[in-house]
Order: C-alpha cells, then sequence, then structure tokens
C-alpha cells in the first residue's frame, strides 16, 4: 500500500485545446514533511541528519497509452530546488485522454548534458544560473544534489555530507504503471521518500560514505542511484474542476529611446535575465558612465560611485572598509563590480533584487553616499548638459531617481570580464605552466581521500566560467557571526553569518577579501580554507565534511592554487581609469 507523499502533476487545459503538465513537489521524510533546511530527523542507523539541499533536474516525461502508444514531450525540461521554494515545473502539449503508465528521468541524457550550456535560455531549466547544477565549464550537470549535516548523537560535533550524482551513468529512469485519465484538470500524485537515502547504513567520514561526486568506479554513487529510483511512488489520479490557463504576467516596457547596444554573450557563459525595462543604449550607457563618476550623487558632493569602486582593482576598493562620504567607517568591504548580469541579486547579503536598486541604496546609505535622493535630482537639474544627456538617453530631459538608476544599470551592465590568461589558454593561445595547470587541477577536484582524491575543494562554490554560483553560503570565518549577513535580508535562522560567494575572476586585483576584508592576501585565504575553517551550525556542507585539522594541503600544492588564481586577472580591468573616467563636475 503506497503513502501519500507531496509530489504532484497538475495538467491544465490551455486556450489551444492542449493541455499543460505543473509539476509541484513537497519532499517528505517518511509520513513527515520535509523542509529544506530541515529538522534534524533520526535514521535507521540510529544517527541524526539534517538536510541543507535537494535538488534534481528532470526530462524525458512520457506518458504510455493503452494499446501501447507513448506521448513523448520531447526538449522538455524541469528543475526542483526544496530550499528555494521551486516546486513547480510546467510541461505542455499534453493530450487528454486515457492512460496506463508514466516515466521520467532524473537528470538529462548525453546531448544535453555535454552540450554548452549558453545554449539554453535565461530563466529555462537547464541553464546553470537557474539550476546552480553545472559542473564546470567543462561541461556535465549533477542530476540530484543532496546536502546536509549528520551525526552520531546528541551533542556530538555535527559533520557535512554532499551527495552529487552525476555523469551519464548515473541517469535515472522511474516508471509507474496504473491507469489513470488526464481530463480537463488532473492531478497525479507521487512521492519522493528523502529517508530512503538512509535507510539500513551509516554515514562514516572514515569509509566515505559521507560524500560522492560521482566518480569512476564509486561504489556509493551507484548505490544511491538505485535508491533514488525506488524512492519515488505513485499514489493517485484525481480530475479536478476546470481552471483558466495559466497565462505569465508580461512587464509592459516602453520602446527605448537612443541607438539600441548589443549586449554579447561571451562564449561559455550562461544567457542572462537581463532587465526587461531597461534595454541597453549608447547614450543610456555613456550616461551611466558619466553618473558613476559624478560626486554630485552624493551628499556633500565628495564622494562618487568609483570613490569606493576603483576602475584600476577590478572596480573593487583597496582597503578593508571603505569610509562613507561623511568619513564614516563602512560595515562590508566594497565588492568588485563586473559581470553583474549574471548576479541573481546584489550586495554581501543579496538584498538588492537590481543593480538600479543596489545604486540607490548605495546613494542613500547614511554610511556610503548619504544623499538626499530629492537632492541629487535637484542637482543635476541645474547642470543644462546633464539634461540634454538625459533627454538623449531617455525621450525627455527630465531627471528623476528611476532614470538615474536605470543609467547606472545599463552602464554597469556592460563591464564584462571574459578576457583573462585562464580564458585565452582555454581558446588556444598561450599554455598555463606546470604549476598553473597542478592548481586549476586542484580548484577542480573534491577533497575526498577515501577515494584517492586531495583536491581543493573549489568547484563546489566557485565553478563554471562565472567563477561563482552566487549563492549565500557560510564558509567557516567565525564559530559565531558578528554579521548577521542574508539573515537581515531573510530573515531565516539559518542564513545568519551567510553571504553571497563572490567571484574569483580578477581575484588577484580585489584583495583585501571576504565581506569584512579580513584577509589581505590569496595565501591566506588559502590557508583559511585549507586548514582555518571554523564550524558554525550552518556551516556549508561542502566545508562541513573536511576533517577538523582541514585539508592540509602541502605548501606547493597551495602555491600552485594561488597561481592559478592569478591566471583570472583580466588585464582590462587593472587598468579602466583613463578610459571609463570622464570630466564631471568636481
Amino acid at each position: 500500500m503506497l503513502f501519500r507523499l507531496g509530489l504532484t502533476w497538475l495538467l491544465l487545459v490551455s486556450a489551444s485545446g492542449a493541455a499543460e503538465l505543473r509539476l509541484h513537489i513537497n519532499p517528505r521524510w517518511g509520513q513527515a514533511a520535509l523542509s529544506v533546511p530541515s529538522a534534524e530527523f533520526a535514521t535507521a542507523a540510529g544517527q541524526s541528519v539534517r538536510v541543507t539541499r535537494l535538488s534534481a533536474l528532470l526530462s524525458d516525461f512520457q506518458l504510455q497509452r493503452a494499446d501501447g502508444s507513448v506521448v513523448r514531450l520531447e526538449g522538455q525540461y524541469g528543475f526542483i530546488d526544496a530550499a528555494s521554494g521551486r516546486l513547480e515545473v510546467p510541461l505542455a502539449d499534453i493530450p487528454a485522454g486515457k492512460y496506463t503508465g508514466l516515466q521520467l528521468s532524473i537528470g538529462v541524457g548525453p546531448y544535453a548534458n555535454h552540450a554548452d550550456p549558453g545554449q539554453w535560455s535565461a530563466g529555462q531549466a537547464l541553464n546553470p544560473l537557474v539550476n546552480k547544477l553545472h559542473w564546470n565549464w567543462q561541461g556535465g550537470y549533477v542530476f540530484l544534489a543532496l546536502e546536509g549535516f549528520w551525526q552520531n548523537s546528541p551533542g556530538t560535533s555535527p559533520a557535512g555530507f554532499s551527495y552529487h550524482l552525476a555523469t551519464d551513468a548515473a541517469l535515472m529512469t522511474v516508471r509507474f504503471l496504473t491507469k489513470f485519465e488526464i481530463k480537463d484538470v488532473t492531478r497525479v500524485d507521487l512521492a519522493l521518500d528523502v529517508a530512503a537515502f538512509f535507510k539500513e547504513r551509516k554515514i562514516s567520514a572514515e569509509d566515505g560514505s559521507d560524500t560522492t561526486h560521482s566518480g569512476a568506479h564509486d561504489a556509493l554513487a551507484s548505490q544511491l542511484v538505485k535508491v533514488t529510483q525506488r524512492a519515488m511512488f505513485w499514489l493517485d489520479a484525481a480530475p479536478l474542476r476546470a481552471a483558466e490557463p495559466y497565462v505569465a504576467a508580461v512587464p509592459v516596457v516602453a520602446a527605448p529611446v537612443g541607438t539600441p547596444l548589443a549586449f554579447i554573450v561571451p562564449a561559455g557563459f550562461p544567457q542572462p535575465m537581463l532587465p526587461a525595462d531597461n534595454a541597453l543604449t549608447h547614450e543610456g550607457v555613456a550616461l551611466g558612465r558619466q553618473l558613476f563618476f559624478d560626486r554630485r550623487l552624493s551628499g556633500n558632493d565628495r564622494q562618487s560611485c568609483a570613490s569606493c569602486h576603483d576602475p584600476r582593482q577590478a572596480m573593487s576598493d583597496r582597503v578593508a572598509l571603505s569610509r562613507g562620504a561623511e568619513g564614516q567607517l563602512g560595515h562590508r568591504n566594497a565588492m568588485p563590480l563586473f559581470n553583474l548580469a549574471w548576479h541573481p541579486a546584489y550586495a554581501w547579503d543579496a538584498a538588492q533584487p537590481t543593480i538600479r536598486a543596489q545604486a540607490l541604496a548605495a546613494m542613500t546609505n547614511p554610511i556610503e553616499m548619504n544623499a538626499e535622493l530629492a537632492d541629487v535630482e535637484a542637482k543635476l537639474a541645474d547642470d543644462p548638459q546633464v539634461g540634454h544627456d538625459f533627454a538623449a538617453a531617455f525621450g525627455s530631459p527630465q531627471i528623476t531617481r528611476d532614470r538615474i538608476g536605470r543609467a547606472l544599470e545599463q552602464f554597469l551592465l556592460t563591464l564584462v570580464s571574459v578576457d583573462a590568461r585562464f580564458d585565452r589558454a582555454a581558446r588556444g593561445g598561450a599554455p598555463l605552466t606546470a604549476q598553473e595547470n597542478r592548481g586549476l587541477e586542484l580548484f577542480l577536484t573534491e577533497y575526498d581521500p577515501v577515494r584517492g582524491k586531495r583536491g581543493g575543494d573549489c568547484f563546489h562554490c566557485h565553478g563554471g566560467g562565472l567563477f561563482s554560483d552566487f549563492a549565500v553560503r557560510s564558509n567557516g570565518l567565525d564559530r559565531v557571526a558578528t554579521d548577521a549577513g542574508a539573515k537581515l535580508t531573510t530573515g531565516r535562522s539559518d542564513d545568519h553569518g551567510r553571504f553571497k560567494t563572490p567571484s574569483l575572476r580578477n581575484v588577484e586585483l580585489t584583495a583585501p577579501y571576504m565581506h569584512d576584508g579580513r584577509f589581505k592576501t590569496l595565501e591566506a585565504v588559502l590557508a583559511h580554507y585549507d586548514h582555518g575553517v571554523k564550524r558554525p551550525a550552518n556551516l556549508d556542507p561542502n566545508l562541513a565534511k573536511h576533517p577538523a585539522a582541514g585539508m592540509q594541503l602541502s605548501a606547493a600544492d597551495q602555491a600552485a592554487l594561488v597561481a592559478f588564481l592569478r591566471t583570472l586577472t583580466d588585464s582590462s580591468f587593472a587598468g579602466r581609469a583613463s578610459r571609463d573616467a570622464p570630466q564631471v563636475a568636481p
């Protein structure tokens, strides 16, 4: 007898007469609901487990008919992520009728798995910015990611577990043979029991059962693939009342004024979600560049955006904490400004949803530019040339805070860094040195001594061509963080002390490091990750699975990692001042 858990398929009739299938998932632990991050659950082996990540890619959806024919939903993919609440997978063009089976795959087939991830449009399930499951620029996805913490008994220190099921051999197929009918609206409930991953086995760091990255001959990965296929159950299918077809909201966008400027997505980069209501124009970018260096955006006309985002330092500052227009010391290190088109949110705590919102927040922050937006508007309006520039960019000389933010956003979107020595080597240019290649190898290799791997585990957070997943994480700087970080935005206690993962591009130029600028050198950063990580309760599981003494990489290997990181320097971001700084008001 199967039990009810919460994986739900909704099939809605669209305006064209075809049905739309919508997947909604509520993970469970046995009979109990499982939210992520989860409470602690007891395993059959007497351990406790807390889940902090459950993500998966779905594909190859098929419906079987009584006559043996199959309806295949070609080219449709889904992504689910419990922590972010992404619980729906819309699938289109479902014929109504009677069916005798349902099939889906967890993972993607070889073509999609090894194709250029840059082909997937913004917002699409296989876009790496959406799923954060793409392995790295060499290709390949993680099909299912399950992460969290485990401990043997109350009072003992929790350790991390990280299960990443990947590679073509790990493609999982789940089939259900049962009769059901799809009418106007039909819901099919399936079950996914996370407890099945921990049934009849005990987690131990000594035997490697706390981690798998699906390497060759990894018995645990093969075991968990089979577990995944058995952890899903058919529940029931029931017709529901007729419903209105789903229609996505389309923003009303005014036609851009000025000369359109193309945004070029570099090869190997994912397609970004550009602001639909702020199309790039030459005039808008030029105005934004002018405003970025204009001190009138501050309350006392003494500070511009460039004061803390130096074009010669990859648009970052050279001090741990910047001083604002009135001389107050800031609370966090000034983040570098490049490749912002690919960020899902802005600031160290991911508090701002758009570039323009972050720009205006910095202008009005009392310990930053300390400006009143009405005063900024008035000061700029007194300058006829500025009014002329606003007219060229927006169609009229009216100066508003919204237009100021949009102009700054347009300029900052054009700061794309993709021409480091690493990039040129990847394109067939001068190869990296032996030491740099060793650093790249360490960067891409997990720390898994049981399986003979002693890498730096860097790629978990800094993989892909952007060298960041831009997720908020705790990286073990303090046992108890004094800065609440993302918790200030989300209100979730589990986000205390979590900060957005910065990109490692141009990292040689952006010292000092971390959200508070505590580390002056790359060597100090490597020493932290090698043997200095503290263990707060919400430490990222990919760090928490390392031993208390750390990875203990050799001095030569740490030097190799630093050498590789220096190959990510884009020289054009080390001397942009003469090119970008216009003549502005003093």
